[in-house]
């Protein structure tokens, strides 16, 4: 697998080789009968009615990022924010969160916010480090704070309720938050300078930034609502959230035939990576369990003798190395038939090692040399990558901490799904 990819293969082909590869080689399997179980298992996995989310989520995302919602969003944040350490800092943080819950995409939550912030924060005079560092941190909230689309894969993949990871996002995501603004703070408290004083905003502002909140914070309702009242199922959601922002584009008129075709565009591309991938990933689980590799790999970890804890230490390094060359969905795609059965055998909950999963590899997210946040940064801002990921350092910190936070604390993952459901 590494091999091909260090040749420069797509990982849809490179699955699709490697499982063939190893039918024929290792089970000595009849090329007819690895036919046959390709097209089973990829129109199995083709098939799944939790799928249908991906595209109508990531149509939503599109259409908010060509209209002014997000824009709104920081124009309706900042009087909010402005009396705390840090003030407009935090407005990166508080719009990515926000603008992540109606997303389900870290690199469109980087680039929508940070098209937004990063002139504006540099206008008037706020430490850019900072101000690059939370940005291209923030942005992973995307992987985290429901809908995720890692979420719905990681569902399908596990066999476990979307609607329950997006449950169990919800305090994790809000804890990575506060850590970023707690972090914000701290360092402004310590030198002012980092955030300049700016005019004080009345409580007349404050109000008609609710305004311009409430298109967006209608959409998470909407959405978010409609699942954890159980009014919807997450697919479902994704409908009633689409035609809910088709509804707010069209009534502030922002909605034109360019616009929608690209968004569309965008969209297809986008859902046909993300699905081909899955269906090709499903082809390579179904081939190592004929290969008995993750049960080879268990046997393997059980002769090690380790500790459930040392087994996710383990795993977290791993992921995080692995995130360094590969991006979150290929990295689950990838490891997922392997290790899954690993952490259910240690005794973990499915659901907790998913948002776990999801946690460490945002982490690959702001690390060079592929870190798609730093990219999307680097586009902005024409700066180096090496520049940006110095920046986004500390937040790279904050995010191995939350990961701690969560390995000693799994209630803070499962209290919420067990809650509702």
């Amino acid at each position: 697998m590494f091999v091909l990819l260090g040749c420069g293969a797509w990982l849809f082909s490179a699955f699709l080789l490697v499982s063939t590869l190893g039918l024929l080689f290792v089970v000595d399997m009849n090329p007819a009968r690895i036919g046959a179980i390709m097209s089973q298992v990829m129109w199995r996995s083709a098939s799944s009615w939790e799928l249908s989310a991906i595209p109508l989520f990531i149509l939503m995302g599109e259409l908010i990022f060509h209209t002014d919602i997000a824009r709104r969003l920081f124009r309706g944040l900042s009087p909010w924010v402005d009396r705390l350490p840090g003030r407009l800092l935090h407005a990166n943080v508080g719009g990515c969160t926000i603008f992540a819950a109606i997303s389900g995409s870290s690199v469109a939550t980087a680039a929508t916010i940070g098209k937004i912030t990063i002139g504006e924060l540099d206008k008037r005079g706020y430490d850019r480090n900072l101000s690059l560092g939370s940005l291209a941190g923030a942005g992973t909230f995307g992987l985290m704070i429901p809908p995720s689309i890692n979420m719905i894969i990681f569902g399908v993949i596990a066999e476990v309720s979307v609607a329950k990871m997006f449950a169990a996002g919800v305090v994790p995501g809000l804890i990575l938050a506060a850590l970023y603004s707690g972090y914000i703070a701290l360092r402004c408290g310590l030198d002012p300078s980092k955030a300049p004083a700016a005019g004080t905003s009345s409580w007349g502002d404050r109000l008609r930034g609710l305004v311009d909140l409430a298109p967006i914070m209608l959409l998470v309702v909407i959405v978010l609502g409609s699942i954890y009242t159980g009014v919807a199922t997450p697919s479902e959601s994704a409908v009633m959230g689409l035609a809910a922002t088709l509804v707010v584009a069209i009534v502030t008129r922002q909605l034109t035939v360019k616009i929608f075709i690209e968004a569309l565009m965008s969209t297809v591309r986008t859902s046909s990576m993300i699905l081909t991938l899955m269906t090709a990933a499903s082809f390579m689980s179904a081939a190592l369990g004929y290969m008995h590799v993750p049960q080879d790999v268990a046997t393997a970890i059980g002769a090690l003798d380790i500790t459930p804890l040392q087994l996710v230490a383990l795993l977290a390094l791993f992921y995080i190395i692995l995130g360094c060359f590969l991006d979150g969905i290929s990295i689950m795609l990838m490891s997922l038939p392997i290790v899954l059965p690993l952490v259910t055998a240690a005794g973990y909950d499915p659901i907790w090692f998913g948002v776990f999963l999801i946690v460490v590899t945002e982490l690959g997210l702001i690390t060079p040399p592929i870190g798609f946040n730093l990219f999307v940064l680097q586009g902005l801002t024409r700066l180096s990558l090496g520049r940006l990921a110095k920046a986004a350092f500390p937040f790279f910190l904050l995010t191995c901490l939350a990961g701690a936070i969560l390995v000693a604390f799994p209630q803070l993952v499962l209290w919420l799904p067990d809650a509702l459901f």
